[in-house]
């Protein structure tokens, strides 16, 4: 469907639906949705189901905004805000979004700026025309989300000129020909790293995840013909922030790519922090980076963040929806739907089947579903994790015994999703008398991350958002939790006598501050390095797992060699990933049923054990690709 015929569409369902009285001032497409503008906003919201008709007659998601001639100016619009909302709601901050005639009140007391029945709001509403909607104050100000907002702010009319292209090539017309479609392995195949799938129709080309090898910084196949010119792909899709899968994202802006980038608005920013921390670790390594801020900024500014269970159209022939995958803060599971229902799949992404002490188990429910793509991390035969209870009293105990001999426990971890979870189980276990109660110092970006996290309590679980802001206990606000913010302070505590606990990134240790901790304590036996995450092959925290008398450094142009006598520990039950039984109950309980299971993200023997079992079990077809093989799903 051209822009044109849309545009029609648009006009003749509504003389359809809208009475009279209401008019629509003007029409726009906005990456993947229809924008309505009206100057009886009022009447368009409250007048009946108006919008759920019109999305019904056109099959598109649509918006309806003030017309801006309506709007207020923003700082007229601040003083009437603060006059309307009484004081006890203890306003924060306030954002103004022009290209969505919304203003985003942050408020310690919700309730209060939302008054009884919604009485405050309705009266802003009409008395400065924009959208109010009332967040809670996160705990923990997060100096990534409020420049994301800036940013987004200052590239305003950029953006919306953007969005407009994109909400253009997507209502472009299809070929008439019968729908076909494939998927190709461009990396993350028989190994974990580099994670990229390209979905293909002969209408359309979406990338899915584009991320680095931790290992080795091998990148996806970029080279691939199917792939370039990178300004042919309609979309890139994100599942979660981790470098595996995001890491190469502004290498795609840098060469060529010039359309969306769809994911969670957790994950969006996110993978804002994780990418600039990168830029931060090479310059650190005198090594030559592959991008540069500028193309943060660029990806920021052509994010478009969904919300899990909302179906976007992204080409003319894919709708996206994301579904929680129990990973890390907005990690999702997408839902592709192909041509008018003619094939249904999804990508796993990174999964959890279990309720976490973060977030709720991966989603197992689609409305269709003909093929799954599902990671197998953990899908070795012997490849089963405690429980979290089992892993936290394993914890609880290797960190006890450490520190009651006097030493000082180093725990490498991501800073997004492990960190949170180890903060957690050390506030309980340390407020129960359970480990001994030492500063726990978090190096790295995991206060950054943490305070992510408290800026998206949807999505985080029911019991923790509850503990959090019903319950006024916030775990992560604990006095035994001290920000590490200088290389001054970093020296204090490797120079320290005293017993503590050190989290600190990377989780791999592929560099980061780790490594200056691991650099001062591993010649001391009393001390401890205990990993609580996926080490993948060629890294440094796998060669450590597997036993190491002695590191070598490169200090300066000398090589320095480090004796490791500290005591090394592994416990899996942290892991963000589903093992063996998980995934095979995640199977078991997907609804539907799909016909065909492809595995990707494991090694390539635990890929190959998992779609045996798979076969065996549930007679699917199961498939183990080589990156670059190509399969065709319709």
């Amino acid at each position: 469907m051209s822009f044109d015929s849309l545009l029609d569409q648009t006009k003749e369902a509504l003389r359809e639906v809208l009475p009279e009285t209401i008019e629509v001032t003007d029409i726009e497409l906005e990456g993947p949705h229809i924008v309505l503008y009206t100057k009886q906003l009022d009447a368009f919201l409250s007048g009946g189901d108006y919008l759920r008709q019109i999305a019904q007659r056109l099959r598109r998601r649509v918006l309806v905004r003030s017309d801006p001639e309506t709007l207020m100016d923003p700082k007229e619009a601040e003083g009437a805000i603060r006059e309307l909302i009484p004081v006890e709601a203890e306003i924060s901050q306030l954002f103004f979004e022009p290209e969505t005639g919304e203003v985003t009140i942050e408020a310690a007391n919700p309730g209060a700026a939302i008054g009884r029945q919604g009485s405050v709001l309705n009266e802003l509403k009409r008395r400065i025309g924009w959208v109010p909607t009332v967040v809670r104050t996160p705990p923990i100000p997060s100096k990534t989300v409020e420049e994301v907002r800036i940013h987004l702010r200052n590239e305003f009319d950029g953006r919306r000129s953007f969005l407009k292209k994109v909400g253009v090539r997507i209502a472009r017309d299809r070929l008439p020909e019968k729908i076909w479609a494939r998927t190709t392995a461009l990396g993350g195949y028989r190994e974990v790293g580099r994670s990229a799938h390209l979905l293909t129709t002969q209408n359309s080309k979406v990338l899915i995840d584009c991320g680095i090898d931790p290992g080795s910084d091998r990148t996806p196949y970029f080279n691939a013909p199917e792939l370039l010119p990178l300004d042919s792909l309609d979309a890139v899709v994100v599942t979660h922030a981790h470098l595996d899968h995001v890491g190469l994202i502004p290498v795609l802006l840098k060469y060529g790519y010039t359309g969306p980038i769809y994911c969670t608005a957790p994950t969006r920013d996110l993978m804002t922090l994780m990418l600039l921390d990168a830029i931060k670790v090479t310059n650190q390594e005198a090594r030559r980076g592959l991008y540069d801020s500028s193309h943060v900024r660029e990806m920021v500014t052509r994010a478009i963040p969904l919300r899990w269970g909302e179906t976007t159209d992204i080409a003319p022939d894919m709708r996206l929806t994301l579904h929680n995958a129990g990973h890390i803060l907005g990690s999702s599971i997408c839902h592709f739907h192909l041509g008018d229902g003619d094939y249904n799949l999804a990508y796993s992404g990174d999964i959890k089947f279990e309720r976490s002490w973060l977030f709720n188990p991966a989603a197992n429910r689609f409305p269709r579903l003909e093929t799954m793509i599902l990671e197998s991390t953990y899908g070795g035969y012997r490849d089963v994790q405690p429980t979290r209870q089992q892993a936290s009293d394993e914890f609880s105990q290797l960190t006890s015994k450490i520190l009651s001999r006097g030493g000082k426990l180093i725990v490498p971890v991501f800073a997004v999703g492990r960190s949170q979870e180890v903060m957690l189980v050390l506030e309980e276990r340390m407020r129960e008398g359970k480990i001994p109660q030492v500063p726990v110092y978090l190096d790295g970006m995991i206060f950054e991350a943490t305070a992510i996290h408290t800026a998206y309590p949807e999505f985080l679980n029911s019991q923790l958002r509850t503990q959090i802001f019903q319950q006024g206990d916030n775990p992560f606000l604990s006095d035994i939790f001290h920000r590490v913010d200088s290389s001054q302070m970093r020296m204090g505590i490797l120079d320290s006598k005293e017993p503590c606990v050190v989290l600190a990134t990377s989780g791999m240790m592929s560099g980061g501050p780790v490594m200056e901790y691991f650099k001062a304590w591993s010649s001391e036996e009393k001390n401890g390095i205990l990993f609580v995450g996926y080490q993948a092959d060629g890294t440094f925290g796998r060669r450590l797992q597997r036993g190491m008398n002695e590191a070598g450094f490169l200090d300066g142009s000398r090589q320095q060699y480090v004796p490791v006598r500290l005591e090394i520990a592994t416990i899996e039950g942290f892991s963000g990933h589903s093992d063996r039984m998980q995934l095979m109950n995640y199977v078991a309980t997907l609804d539907p049923r799909p016909q065909r299971i492809i595995l990707n993200h494991g090694e390539e023997s635990k890929a190959l054990d998992l779609s045996s079992g798979i076969h065996k079990r549930f007679n699917l077809e199961s498939r183990v690709p080589y990156n670059l093989e190509a399969i065709r799903l319709l």
